[in-house]
């Protein structure tokens, strides 16, 4: 039945899914070092479009505790400024008119276990949209089996194979939770 095939191809691709927006989400957070990947989610107002710094300078990272931001345009050196100043990001930017150093400093006892929550809260939001994920694949099956008559024993392989995947996304969830937790905590 290729109908099986499909529900089972959706539920682990938005299981997938899930899983990716976790490892973005991981990557935002930051740890003791410097990481470009920190100010991804960094928008700034360049000329009424609102623009991810990425975007808009080149980003260097001279050493594990120091990112440095080289604008394209030197004019816009001062919204970066302000955008970084904006974000949660708890490091303050130092404009020398050509370039914005950002020195991370060593990340305190109290701000490491804040950010371990923060890092909980995205695995569990991960793992409730793999169980979504899960029940709607087992609902798509269980219409399959009512209203086109999909066998019994196909049904219940089905739900075993979703049961499956989502016990080895959620697996991983709590792998990269772990990883994470200890690069985080890592002095």
């Amino acid at each position: 039945m290729a109908d099986v095939d499909e529900i089972m191809m959706d539920v682990e691709e938005r299981m997938d899914k899930a899983l990716t927006a976790l490892h973005e989400n991981f990557a935002s957070v930051r740890t003791g070092r410097a990481n470009a990947m920190v100010l991804d989610r960094i928008v700034v107002d360049y000329y009424g479009v609102p623009t991810p710094v990425n975007q808009m300078a080149g980003i260097k990272s001279p050493d594990a505790h120091l990112l440095v931001i080289e604008p394209w345009d030197k004019s816009s050196l001062k919204e970066i400024e302000r955008a970084i100043l904006e974000s949660d990001l708890g490091v303050t930017p130092n404009n020398d008119g050509s370039v914005i150093r950002l020195p991370f400093p060593a990340l305190t006892e109290e701000r490491r276990r804040e950010l371990v929550k923060t890092c909980s809260k995205y695995a569990e939001e991960c793992r409730v949209a793999i169980r979504n994920a899960r029940r709607d694949g087992n609902s798509e099956v269980e219409k399959a089996q009512k209203n086109e008559g999909l066998p019994e024993d196909e049904a219940h392989r089905a739900e075993a194979e979703i049961q499956k995947l989502t016990d080895a996304h959620i697996a991983s969830v709590d792998e990269a939770l772990k990883k994470k937790e200890a690069d985080i905590m890592e002095v």
